[in-house]
C-alpha cells in the first residue's frame, strides 16, 4: 500500500487568468487516491506540511510588481529554499521553457540557478527537451484541451480567416504576422485576420496597432481573452497562425488542435513530431520568418487536404496525473540526507 502524498503546487487558488494546464493538472491530481494538492501562498509554503514542492515557472517566485516587491520575493524564496533543505522536501520542476526569460537581473538569475541546483526531479513535456547529464526526469506529454473547451460554443470557420490567440510577446512574432498578412491581402481579397491576446507591454501594443494597414479586414482583441473568446477566435479561423520566432512547448498549438483547427507553426523537431502524432493536414510548418507565401501555401494545403479528427497520444489528463505522482515519489525517494542541506 502506498503512503499518502501532499504536493504544494507553485500557483495560487485559480483565477480567471490562470493557465488551464495548471487547473486541469491539479484537478486530476486530486482525483488520484491518497494525493492532496495545496495551492501556493507564502504562508502555506512556510507553515504548511507537504512532501513535494512542484515548480512550473520558477522565475515568478522572484518577480514582483516593482523593484521593492521583487527584492522581497527574492528574499522569501531564499528563505523557502532553506526551509525545503532543512525539511528534506524535494523540488520537482516542469520544464515548460528551455531558455531563461528575457529581462532578468543578476539576482534573479542567481536565484534561478539556486533553484535549479535544489531541483530533485524534472518533468519534460516532449522528447526533444534536453537536460544536462545526470538529471533525473520523467516525460509527461502536455495534455490536450478537449474537455476544457467542450462547454463553449464553437463558431463557423470563415473562409480566408487567419487567427492568432495567446499572450502577445516579442518572440511570438505577431508583428511578422501582420506584415505577412498585409502582403497577402494585396493579392487576395478574401483573407482577413483576427488577433486576440494581451500584449506584454504598452509599447508592444502600440506597435501592433500601428502595423494594422487594413482595419476593415483586421480585428484586434488586445486584452486577456476569456475562454469563450479564445474558442470564438480559434474556431472562427480557417487557419490558426502561431508565428513564433522560437517555439518549444506551445499550449496554444494544442488548444487549436483540440478545437479541430489546423495550425501554421515554426518548422522544428517538436512540431514535426506533433504533425506525425495528430495526423495529416493539421500541422503546417514554415521556416525562417513568416511571410505571405507561407500563408498562401498553408491555406491551399488546408483546403486541399481531407482531415480526420486529430489524434492525441498519451495526452489524457488522468494518465498525466498518475505519471506526476510517480515522479513525485521518485523525487521523495531520492531526497538528500539532512546533512547535505543547500549543497544538494
Amino acid at each position: 500500500m502506498t503512503s499518502p502524498i501532499t504536493v504544494l503546487q507553485q500557483f495560487p487558488v485559480p483565477r480567471p487568468t490562470t493557465n488551464p494546464y495548471l487547473i486541469m493538472l491539479a484537478d486530476h491530481l486530486r482525483a488520484v487516491p491518497g494525493v492532496t494538492v495545496l495551492n501556493f501562498t507564502w504562508m502555506t509554503a512556510f507553515r504548511g506540511r507537504y512532501d513535494v514542492f512542484h515548480v512550473h515557472w520558477p522565475e515568478i517566485l522572484g518577480t514582483g510588481n516593482g523593484a521593492l516587491k521583487s527584492l522581497a520575493r527574492q528574499v522569501l524564496t531564499v528563505l523557502l529554499l532553506v526551509r525545503l533543505a532543512a525539511t528534506r522536501t524535494p523540488i520537482v520542476r516542469t520544464v515548460h521553457n528551455v531558455e531563461l526569460p528575457s529581462g532578468l537581473n543578476r539576482r534573479q538569475r542567481a536565484l534561478l540557478r539556486l533553484i535549479d541546483r535544489r531541483t530533485a526531479h524534472r518533468i519534460t513535456l516532449n522528447t526533444t527537451t534536453t537536460l544536462p547529464a545526470g538529471q533525473d526526469s520523467t516525460l509527461i506529454p502536455h495534455g490536450h484541451y478537449r474537455e476544457w473547451f467542450a462547454r463553449y460554443a464553437r463558431a463557423e470557420a470563415i473562409a480566408g480567416r487567419l487567427g492568432y490567440f495567446g499572450l502577445v510577446r516579442r518572440y511570438k512574432g505577431v508583428e511578422t504576422l501582420l506584415d505577412a498578412f498585409d502582403h497577402l491581402a494585396t493579392r487576395d481579397a478574401e483573407v482577413s485576420l483576427r488577433i486576440g491576446g494581451r500584449p506584454s507591454t504598452p509599447e508592444l501594443q502600440a506597435t501592433v496597432e500601428g502595423l494594422v494597414t487594413r482595419p476593415a479586414r483586421t480585428l484586434l482583441d488586445l486584452h486577456f481573452l476569456s475562454d469563450a473568446e479564445l474558442v470564438d477566435i480559434a474556431t472562427g479561423a480557417e487557419l490558426v497562425v502561431l508565428p513564433y520566432r522560437f517555439m518549444h512547448n506551445s499550449g496554444s498549438t494544442l488548444a487549436a488542435l483540440s478545437l479541430d483547427r489546423p495550425v501554421l507553426v515554426p518548422d522544428n523537431e517538436v512540431n514535426r513530431a506533433l504533425e506525425a502524432e495528430v495526423g495529416p493536414g493539421w500541422v503546417h510548418r514554415f521556416t525562417g520568418e513568416l511571410d505571405a507565401e507561407d500563408l498562401t501555401v498553408a491555406l491551399s494545403a488546408v483546403r486541399s487536404t481531407d482531415r480526420a479528427t486529430p489524434v492525441f497520444r498519451d495526452r489524457e489528463w488522468g494518465l498525466a496525473a498518475t505519471r506526476h505522482v510517480e515522479a513525485y515519489r521518485r523525487a521523495i525517494r531520492s531526497r538528500p540526507r539532512r546533512s547535505e542541506g543547500l549543497q544538494a
